[in-house]
């Protein structure tokens, strides 16, 4: 890794004010970087070399001032909208499809005088947990080339884990940038809902995506947690309240918080070195001065059935745009019919028709009540619960996964199994909840496990905090990362 490339972006801004280097050496350090890793990591699916140098020149004849991002290198996971570039969510149905627009997110990136270097890989239309249902190709984790990186985001987690790019952002439905974090050894952050646009990121399920920030430390991620968050008139969704700060408090400690642990953690098939991380986090955070307490997580045995039933629903009706009519590539029939059938049937990968089916399936006539009536009920108790619950603590800190990276390849025919490394991040997204994972350390294998600090609605900035004393105390990058005193 160049020097260039490891600075974090307090160290880039710092630098560029002092103009003892510029944007453009720094992308270009990036974008060699990317030539040269990316062809085994394989997190890209497209990389924007000119524009990137040109955009880099242009801040060069500006005054940094003000620019919390000014000539920091992004990539963006290819399920958010850049105008004029291609829009393909990982899917064949959209492998031509240019975006005629751009996010709210990519506009408060540009303002913030970030440089947009390219898309990143992902499951397709976000539904999955390892990157590989990917159209295009399976991107594989840096740590070890025969892991996923975890998904959907695994394409933007292994970029910044493999130190071709600073930041990325990903989208989180049910963990889909938390896993990935874990996964890959960085911080994935994920607001409250409504903290962080939505306008210009394609749909899975509306009432759960979130787009957010992964980095290579809590520090970066407040930073650009920061620049995204606001409302914002083109989503209705997003709070009225300003954008909190984040930064300035990361340092402040856990003292006097009360946090919450999971009670009978081992009981959710979780590996024993996660676990032991688990009661480091616990440990660190109560000789900080925290009050920490176990204490059973309300809906959890409910959480993975009611969030697959809820999201399948909205990604069935999300994707009926999809038709070769209004979007996607067409492919002709002899009738209608027949083009809506070539045209879904062969555009979709298994996972995305499989999801379809089940959320058409419990939005039937028939069963619309048994199913989806009954997860908008459990919904509402989950949400209601963990109000309670955060009556009486500050944060929430557990595990991220119940498991390190798997195997390319291992969960491919078992889709059960595969849902169930979501058990811990997707009743966040249910509840509407903030939550950072951050790296702990690795397993004997050598992959890394992350820690998970969840907050209520609102309070980014305390969980921040606790992820600050976390990180300062793992010491991750300089205990665990190549050429680090072990």
């Amino acid at each position: 890794m160049s020097a260039l490339t490891d600075y974090s972006i307090s160290e880039l801004q710092r630098l560029y004010k002092k103009r003892e280097i510029g944007p453009v050496e720094v992308v270009k350090a990036y974008l060699q970087e990317i030539d040269l890793k990316d062809p085994l990591v394989r997190a890209f699916l497209e990389v924007f070399h000119e524009s990137a140098v040109m955009r880099a020149g242009e801040l060069e004849e500006m005054d940094p001032e003000g620019m919390p991002l000014y000539g920091v290198p992004v990539a963006l996971k290819d399920n958010i909208s850049v105008k004029d570039r291609l829009l393909t969510c990982g899917s064949a149905l959209l492998s031509q499809y240019t975006s005629p627009y751009d996010a709210t997110v990519v506009h408060k990136l540009i303002e913030a005088g970030a440089v947009i270097v390219g898309k990143t890989n992902l499951d397709e239309f976000a539904m999955g947990s390892s990157t590989e249902n990917s159209a295009f190709q399976v991107t594989r984790n840096p740590w070890d080339e025969e892991c996923t990186p975890g998904g959907s985001s695994g394409g933007s987690a292994a970029a910044v884990a493999s130190g071709m790019v600073p930041v990325a952002l990903g989208s989180d439905t049910g963990g889909s940038i938390r896993q990935p974090a874990a996964f890959c050894g960085i911080t994935g952050m994920k607001g409250t809902y409504g903290r962080v646009s939505r306008y210009g990121l394609v749909a899975f399920a509306s009432s759960l995506d979130q787009i957010g920030p992964l980095t290579r430390d809590i520090n970066d991620c407040a930073v650009v947690m920061e620049v995204l968050s606001g409302h914002d008139p083109k989503d209705s969704t997003t709070l009225e309240s300003p954008a909190p700060g984040l930064v300035q408090g990361i340092e402040e400690g856990v003292e006097g918080l009360k946090v919450a642990v999971p009670a009978g953690i081992a009981g959710w098939q979780v590996e024993q070195p996660i676990i032991e991380f688990q009661e480091e986090a616990a440990a660190v955070l109560q000789r900080e001065g925290a009050t920490v307490e176990a204490a059973g997580l309300p809906g959890m045995e409910m959480s993975i059935a009611c969030y697959y039933i809820l999201a399948t629903a909205e990604a069935s009706s999300n994707l009926a745009r999809y038709d070769g009519v209004r979007y996607g590539n067409r492919i002709e029939g002899a009738t209608l019919r027949e083009m809506y059938e070539n045209t879904r049937g062969k555009g979709f990968g298994e996972e995305v028709k499989r999801r379809i089916l089940l959320g058409t399936y419990v939005l039937s006539s028939g069963y619309y009540d048994a199913y989806y009536a009954r997860a908008l009920k459990v919904k509402s108790m989950i949400c209601e619960s963990y109000r309670k619950l955060f009556k009486k603590y500050d944060l929430i800190v557990m595990p991220t996964t119940p498991s390190t990276a798997f195997k390319i390849g291992e969960k491919s025919d078992d889709p059960v199994s595969m849902y169930h490394s979501d058990i811990f991040t997707a009743w966040v997204n249910i509840a509407g909840l903030p939550a950072v994972s951050i790296p702990a350390g690795i397993s004997a294998e050598g992959l890394p496990i992350g820690i998970q600090i969840i907050a209520s609605a609102g309070e980014e900035a305390k969980m921040l905090r606790a992820a600050g004393t976390l990180e300062r105390s793992f010491s991750f990058r300089r205990r665990y990362l190549p050429g680090a005193d072990s």
